[in-house]
């Protein structure tokens, strides 16, 4: 496998570089303009859509990141079959799921499906905007639901975040903090690199 000097970082003081500054500025960037929008703002608002609009385009960023980013912001590296994300929560149900330095199948899943919905959003957002959408109803309930069902994923996201941490023993929100996560095998630790993801 080809990797780049810098997914190749030596460890300090036994941590490991995995989210890369794009990856984290790209989460918070989404965490803080839907938590505004969805909590603060009023929609119509001027502030409501420039927030959407630089939400929208760190997506694009991070889109475009997938591809050509550092070895764990990679697509390719996350982006699991449904029977090995389904064969993930079945032993995460256990209790015994693997340790992962990037994203375990399940939140490789999550984070399609968060990317999904929040380019849905965004999308119909702006329509909004426009002669021809303003107004129709079908545009404001679907952005209203897309708004929704975000905040919905984004507790389950939360809330697995802090699961994994305990059953790992690892604060995984401030390894998006910080950027690194250490590099001790736990049992059962998975290198992704040979993990055979499909």
């Amino acid at each position: 496998m080809n990797r780049r000097k810098e997914d190749m970082a030596a460890p300090t003081r036994g941590h490991v570089k995995v989210w890369d500054p794009v990856v984290r500025l790209f989460h918070w960037i989404v965490v803080m303009g839907v938590t505004l929008n969805y909590f603060v703002l009023e929609t119509g608002e001027p502030t409501h859509r420039y927030l959407g609009y630089t939400v929208f385009g760190a997506l694009v960023v991070r889109l475009v990141w997938g591809f050509v980013g550092s070895h764990y912001a990679r697509f390719s590296q996350f982006v699991a079959s449904p029977t090995t994300v389904a064969g993930h929560l079945a032993r995460t149900l256990r209790l015994r799921s693997p340790r992962y330095l990037g994203h375990n199948p399940a939140g490789g899943a999550m984070m399609v499906v968060l990317m999904i919905m929040l380019a849905a959003l965004c999308i119909t957002g702006w329509m909004q905007t426009l002669d021809a959408f303003w107004g129709v109803m079908w545009v404001q309930d679907a952005h209203e639901l897309c708004a929704n069902l975000i905040v919905a994923l984004a507790c389950i996201h939360v809330i697995s975040a802090i699961l994994e941490s305990v059953v790992h023993r690892e604060n995984l929100i401030l390894a998006m903090i910080t950027g690194r996560k250490r590099t001790s095998k736990t049992s059962g630790q998975v290198n992704e690199a040979s993990a055979g993801r499909r």
